[in-house]
């Protein structure tokens, strides 16, 4: 499929880009207006932009039925202030809730059943049961277009950051699992990180990997090794020693293929890339080496 942005309607072009730009994080933005009204809506057009200063960008976009604007949006404009909440598994629900296009007035909170705190630099309250929430001055806000569908960029600097301590590892830093951070996805679909949803992949920052295009031609075209498993193996700084792979040579597992598959050079490739695999999937990176480069 193909698509012309400017040959399909808008809601069908929104749903195309709500399906495929996804997981969304989302912002959870607790906003106050000049009569005192409280108000509290879900974006998941959001994300951080900038750590010094710190700099959050959410987007209400103007409605596409009637081309109207939320109430969110009215009230940053006005109020130049909003508490950005965070949201996990255990308020999935009540942030749905949220979300119903109530009336001007009526506040969020008591429809979703949602406690409200008080800010320490900001009006806006925030959202105790999130596990962080941060208060925000609103520094400018920049509209997309003024058709139905136009995002308006809400450029929001951090300047109180709250973080639940039952989110907090033994390292101080934030533990995704007990996080439990939820997505948006497309249509009414959410995802939810935690389980197998989060795996780690070592970062290639204090060094440099040697590359894919670096890796022998027969691991390259390999069968069995997939695109990811290339990736991690290019992600080495160097390659182990002939000592290193002879040694490795004699550990059990490798020796049973090499003694076996004697004469077969095909199957022998195939079985050794099948417990490289399995060394990859453990983690075991320079191990997977040790065994792709016995028959190179």
């Amino acid at each position: 499929m193909t698509i012309d942005p400017k040959e399909v309607s808008t809601g069908q072009l929104h749903g195309y880009l709500l399906g495929a730009v996804a997981p969304r994080p989302i912002a959870f933005a607790s906003t106050i207006d000049s009569d005192g009204n409280v108000n509290l809506s879900p974006f998941s057009f959001f994300n951080v932009f900038s750590a010094n200063p710190s700099i959050l960008i959410f987007s209400p976009a103007r409605r596409v039925r009637d081309n109207t604007t939320k109430h969110t949006l009215e009230n940053a404009m006005a109020s130049k202030e909003v508490v950005v909440n965070i949201v996990n598994h255990a308020i999935v629900e009540q942030m749905s809730l949220a979300s119903t296009e109530y009336d001007l007035g009526v506040n969020e909170f008591d429809k979703a059943g949602l406690t409200q705190v008080p800010s320490e630099l900001v009006k806006p309250p925030r959202v105790k049961e999130s596990p962080v929430s941060m208060e925000c001055k609103v520094l400018e806000v920049k509209p997309m277009g003024t058709e139905g569908g136009a995002g308006n960029l809400v450029i929001c600097e951090v300047v109180k950051m709250h973080i639940s301590d039952e989110v907090l590892g033994e390292d101080g830093k934030i533990d995704p699992f007990k996080l439990d951070a939820v997505a948006r996805m497309g249509g009414n679909w959410y995802c939810r990180a935690q389980g197998d949803a989060i795996f780690e992949i070592p970062k290639p920052l204090t060094t440099k990997g040697i590359g894919v295009d670096q890796i022998p031609e027969e691991i390259r075209n390999s069968e069995v090794l997939t695109g990811n498993n290339l990736g991690r193996l290019g992600n080495v700084e160097h390659l182990p020693s002939e000592t290193e792979i002879e040694e490795f040579s004699k550990e059990p597992e490798v020796s049973a293929i090499l003694e076996y598959f004697n004469s077969d050079r095909d199957n022998s490739e195939v079985e050794l890339h099948k417990l490289a695999k399995q060394f990859l999937d453990d983690g075991q990176v320079m191990n997977a080496w040790k065994v792709l480069l016995q028959n190179v």
